[in-house]
């Protein structure tokens, strides 16, 4: 029995394919009934991808990018008994203000949904004078009030820890620019409220690998364990075709996670499913949302599929931390504490 142990609630229904005979490379496979979500799942929505889901009670609830018939992406909530047959409401999810009214984005995508202590957040980019990021919180899923904008423009892909880090809440983020950023590093930055962030320090810039070549963004909530938190991330390839979105692994220091301890060299998934190379935009494998349990050491991941459908894949806890453990390749700036 390893050491490591993964911190975190129990959840004995986590989503579950055994692992396949022969497999080759890292430990993750796919299921074999993907994608879970098609097209065209609710009135109005052309297509579902890029979405967070976790346990509630003893069944699921999820977040999802709603890509609507005109265009304009939305956020729609879902409900699931299995976590992989889902079922969504028809309108978009009602943002509210502190006063209770009224109150939403023109636009809000790629959404991550996160648990700290007994408050349900949901993280996700919108417009504010430019691509930035939205925040709300809901205890209920009933009603859904917006927090105030944590960073200014430009910047995508914020991720919120599950548990405070010191007294503070602590997010991922990758600032950017007004178009598909042609660079792009994980930074980290903390809040003592939710409302003033600060202390942003440098986590992980792009890699020298093929597969995370051009830029990298945060993915999944990271995974608390006692190695430190375990984070599935997402790498960008440029081509001549376009780019290629596949999906990494790393482990950040558990009390100051702007500190790389392993790096996975290998990326974990990259596109090579039809459903995965062929979609609105082509050859993307978008991390967003794990569930997991300690006690089995299941991790079942959620990615986004082609900018079109929702994939899920596996792995056991012990054997992706020694895969990345194995495969790891850190740079100075990886250990470094991200302050200059």
């Amino acid at each position: 029995m390893s050491e490591i142990k993964m911190i975190a609630p129990a959840v004995k229904n986590v989503p579950w394919q055994e692992k396949p005979e022969g497999l080759k490379d890292a430990p993750v496979w796919r299921y074999t009934e993907n994608p879970i979500i098609g097209r065209n799942p609710v009135k109005g929505v052309a297509r579902i991808f890029n979405s967070a889901v976790m346990p509630y009670g003893d069944e699921f609830i999820g977040v999802f990018r709603g890509e609507q018939t005109n265009g304009i992406p939305y956020i729609y909530m879902g409900r699931s008994k299995d976590a992989i047959q889902w079922e969504f409401d028809e309108n978009k999810i009602p943002f509210v203000d502190e006063d209770g009214k009224a109150f939403m984005p023109v636009y809000a995508y790629d959404p991550r949904l996160v648990k700290v202590e007994d408050t349900y957040y949901i993280i996700w980019c919108q417009d504010f004078y430019g691509a930035a990021i939205g925040m709300a919180k809901t205890t209920d899923f009933k009603t859904f009030t917006r927090l105030e904008n944590p960073f200014l423009p430009f910047n995508r892909n914020a991720v919120l820890f599950p548990r405070k880090i010191n007294g503070n809440f602590v997010m991922l983020s990758r600032p950017s620019d007004s178009g598909h950023t042609p660079f792009g590093d994980i930074f980290i930055s903390e809040s003592p409220d939710l409302v003033y962030w600060g202390k942003h320090r440098h986590v992980m810039g792009k890699g020298n690998e093929w597969w995370e070549s051009l830029k990298i963004g945060g993915g999944a909530a990271p995974i608390e364990t006692s190695e430190g938190w375990l984070l599935f991330y997402h790498g960008v390839s440029g081509t001549c075709n376009g780019y290629v979105y596949s999906i990494g692994g790393a482990i950040l220091d558990l009390e100051n996670p702007s500190i790389v301890k392993y790096r996975c060299e290998n990326f974990l998934i990259t596109p090579q499913e039809w459903y995965e190379e062929r979609g609105f935009v082509p050859n993307v494998c978008f991390p967003c949302a794990t569930i997991h349990d300690p006690e089995s050491g299941k991790i079942a991941i959620y990615y986004g599929c082609a900018d079109s459908y929702v994939g899920l894949a596996f792995t056991q806890f012990e054997d992706i931390v020694a895969y990345i453990k194995e495969h790891s390749v850190v740079t100075q700036s990886d250990k470094e504490i991200g302050k200059r």
